[in-house]
């Protein structure tokens, strides 16, 4: 594979060469390891960059799900929450009382149904969380200055096309929301 990151960065794409998928998706019946691989790698290291943050704060992966998400969307309701993690509650309950103890995140009765519990961050869980945000968009921003200009809606169009065709609009919806936000100056 004679790509651009290949002759950009001297990394070993050759070996990386397109098999074509079979009907069942596998690229002449066997996994297709190489994507598989590279897509375990990129996450490691993209969360690695947050785990260290988070380590001095004495928090972790599960806790950043969370405060990314609350702090996205302030006043998110528990199964909304839920929803988009797709775990269970007993998940979220030690997550989420380790959040609400350390204050970063509070908790105050739904506004239209006083049984839901919507979920804000704090002055603390906002700026954490913007540090996180600050540090993995320093990666993309080193990565996407090597790619070819569009690189970053190809990838943003790769990425959706993993997500589950039953989740894919939704998903869609709340990453687009967020970018017109993003790009109307707004701060939600």
């Amino acid at each position: 594979m004679d790509s651009f990151l290949s002759k950009k960065a001297d990394l070993p794409c050759a070996a990386l060469a397109p098999l074509v998928p079979d009907a069942n998706g596998t690229a002449g019946g066997e996994p297709w390891f190489d994507l598989i691989e590279l897509m375990f790698f990129a996450y490691r290291d993209f969360v690695g960059d947050a785990d260290q943050l988070l380590e001095n704060f004495g928090l972790g992966r599960a806790h950043h799900r969370v405060l990314h998400f609350v702090n996205r969307r302030p006043g998110l309701t528990i199964a909304e929450l839920l929803d988009i993690l797709k775990i269970t509650k007993q998940s979220l309950n030690r997550v989420l009382k380790e959040l609400l103890d350390t204050d970063y995140v509070v908790s105050h009765p739904g506004a239209n149904d006083r049984r839901q519990r919507q979920l804000f961050p704090t002055a603390r869980g906002k700026a954490l969380a913007l540090d996180v945000a600050r540090l993995q968009s320093k990666r993309f921003s080193r990565v996407f200055a090597q790619l070819p200009e569009g690189a970053r809606s190809d990838a943003v169009d790769f990425l959706l096309a993993i997500v589950d065709a039953g989740e894919r609009d939704k998903v869609a919806a709340m990453v687009a929301s967020d970018r017109t936000a993003a790009h109307a100056g707004t701060k939600r």
